[in-house]
């Protein structure tokens, strides 16, 4: 199986050199306590356990999977004794308000240990992941009483969450929501209902999980404007061990993520309480929504990241075959896998996407620490203006990056070839695990038609496609006269204006043809993350050139490899984009034109 090692050089090339996060920490509120030291501090031990704890679980737990018995959910073994050292470590309130029991330190930085934690071992990742959304959407939303009585817990992880929203008629529908929340003389609600898909809706790591659920009050309006949020906690505080109608159905059996308890929640009658104003559940639930988005993007990185580092020591251990331009090892039966053309392209492929992926989230890290600043400080004028800058990245992050890690982890089987296939080596739980990440918060479809038709038609009618080229357009105009970057800032000013040219003319057509949004939106969002992880990687040119003229803290061995990925990533992978452009402009007629009853015309 492969062995999880923490990419530290690269991760602090991004933060000191690429995007100097330690300028960018001494701008926020608190921030200086989050000095380079103890940011390597937090990398380092968050490594060790992620590399000691948490990866040698990853393959167990998903052979030995999660058992429900009367009604209680047991992990895999070993998954207790983990979870008990993370939070012992405090790792859970790493960047919550001290007032709750946190460190108080930056967002960014949780998505960094989220990183780390999810390549290591994502099933078990999940389980302080979706606390941590509970965490943001009672922090945002909560009344005093609320937060005073949830966030201590949940900061310290003694306690855990959840987000109920699915149900068995609705999916990403949610204007199907049934379950019902009767208000009671006290100020609680009863909910009834059935939540399925719950992840961590029922295990043995915490005392207690704080559900927060979509419920419909009496008389609510019809369709999502008639939805409210509610907690509803699995034990009510002050009455641990005591029944409160919450309770596990079943588990679902599934693809990957087995250790994972992925499960159907049983709502009887339960006592809850509102969270945020009635009516308004949808517009609350979307803080944890953005948060978990973010969080499965990270997946895509994490899963890709696994199976490079399972697929690179094979390729140069494995011997197959002598290389086409000659022996490579005379004395040797054949040459190492690496020294082939196709398996170099899948690497490549790989370590392009992987960086390529880890800058642009690290990049909506520094997004996310302004907007979190706006909530702490209710600046609803940050928030606001933050939330909209990311809430463009989101849709891109989550859906191209989940493609673009199942893709690496269907390559790193490749390289393996038939060996991939089998169990015991590692690689294929990768991909079966990667699979999720393009379902769940919202499927790739859903992702491109969020991006589309409501970022960018609709909420911002093409802006926030124009805010973000204009990035790419000063690169390019800064760069024009330098011989080494010369190549990229071309190509980075070529596609601000295609991007801007894509969106016009799909805009313009919708006009006339609302299909337009529907039959272009996967492709527009596929060449959005390929033009968006063209910018990123000429950034990490650009500073790897610098760093070579002038130096830097890496080996120089560390900045020739990433122009040389830089460039991979512009000759081989960038032109995948321009096929995407040219089907996104083609007209609806080819999806559309096809009556449903001849998809089926030879099976009836």
């Amino acid at each position: 199986m492969p062995t999880y090692r923490t990419p530290q050089r690269d991760m602090k090339f991004l933060l000191d050199e690429v995007f100097d996060f330690p300028a960018h920490y001494q701008q926020l509120p608190g921030g200086e306590e989050a000095t380079p030291d103890m940011v390597n501090a937090i990398i380092g031990e968050m490594g060790k356990l992620c590399e000691n704890t948490l990866a040698p679980l990853y393959q167990s737990g998903d052979e030995e999977g999660c058992k429900l018995e009367n009604g209680e959910v047991t992990t895999p073994t070993g998954f207790k004794e983990a979870y008990q050292e993370y939070i012992n470590g405090g790792w859970q309130g790493l960047s919550h308000p001290p007032e709750y029991g946190g460190q108080g330190l930056p967002m960014s930085l949780g998505l960094i240990k989220q990183e780390m934690m999810g390549t290591a071992n994502w099933p078990f990742a999940m389980y302080p992941g979706l606390s941590l959304g509970a965490q943001n959407t009672i922090m945002m939303h909560g009344t005093d009483e609320q937060k005073n009585t949830y966030l201590p817990p949940l900061t310290e992880g003694t306690w855990g969450g959840t987000m109920c929203l699915t149900e068995p008629q609705c999916g990403t529908d949610l204007g199907q929501v049934k379950t019902k929340a009767v208000p009671q003389d006290d100020g609680s609600y009863k909910i009834a209902g059935t939540k399925i898909f719950i992840s961590s809706g029922e295990h043995d790591l915490t005392e207690n999980i704080v559900h927060v659920v979509l419920a419909r009050t009496p008389g609510a309006p019809e369709g999502t404007k008639g939805i409210s949020l509610f907690i509803v906690p699995k034990y009510l505080p002050g009455h641990i061990g005591e029944s409160n109608g919450v309770s596990c159905g079943a588990l679902e059996k599934k693809m990957g993520i087995k250790a994972s308890a992925t499960c159907v929640m049983n709502f009887d009658e339960a006592t809850g309480f509102m969270l945020g104003p009635e009516n308004q559940g949808m517009e609350c639930m979307f803080t944890f929504m953005n948060s978990a988005r973010i969080g499965t993007a990270m997946q895509g990185l994490c899963h890709a990241e696994l199976s490079y580092q399972g697929a690179l020591p094979y390729a140069k251990e494995r011997r197959s075959m002598r290389a086409l331009s000659g022996k490579k090892d005379p004395d040797a039966v054949a040459d190492p896998l690496i020294e082939h053309g196709d398996v170099r392209r899948m690497l490549l492929t790989q370590k392009a996407f992987v960086e390529g992926a880890r800058s642009m989230l690290y990049f909506a890290g520094q997004y996310a620490d302004h907007m979190v600043v706006g909530i702490t400080e209710e600046d609803n004028d940050q928030y606001e203006y933050w939330d909209d800058k990311l809430g463009f990245l989101t849709p891109i992050l989550k859906g191209f990056l989940t493609e673009m890690g199942l893709e690496c982890a269907n390559l790193g089987m490749q390289i393996w070839g038939g060996h991939g296939y089998i169990s015991e080596n590692g690689m294929e739980q990768i991909a079966r695990d990667a699979r999720i990440a393009t379902l769940y918060e919202g499927t790739t479809g859903i992702q491109a038609l969020d991006l589309l038709g409501r970022k960018v038609l609709l909420l911002t009618q093409g802006r926030c496609v124009r805010d973000f080229t204009a990035l790419l357009t000063r690169f390019g105009r800064r760069n024009l006269t330098h011989s080494e970057l010369r190549p990229y800032a071309w190509k980075l000013l070529k596609i601000a204006a295609q991007w801007n040219y894509i969106t016009t003319r799909i805009g313009m057509t919708a006009r006339k043809d609302r299909d337009m949004v529907g039959t272009a939106s996967h492709d527009f969002l596929m060449y959005s993350g390929y033009a968006m992880m063209a910018y990123f990687w000429a950034l990490q040119a650009e500073t790897a050139q610098h760093k070579l003229n002038d130096g830097g803290d890496q080996p120089e061995d560390f900045y020739r490899a990433k122009l040389e990925t830089a460039e991979f990533y512009f000759d081989h992978l960038l032109p995948r984009a321009s096929a995407h452009a040219d089907a996104a402009l083609k007209p609806t007629k080819g999806i559309m034109q096809m009556a449903a009853e001849r998809f089926s015309f030879d099976y009836e």
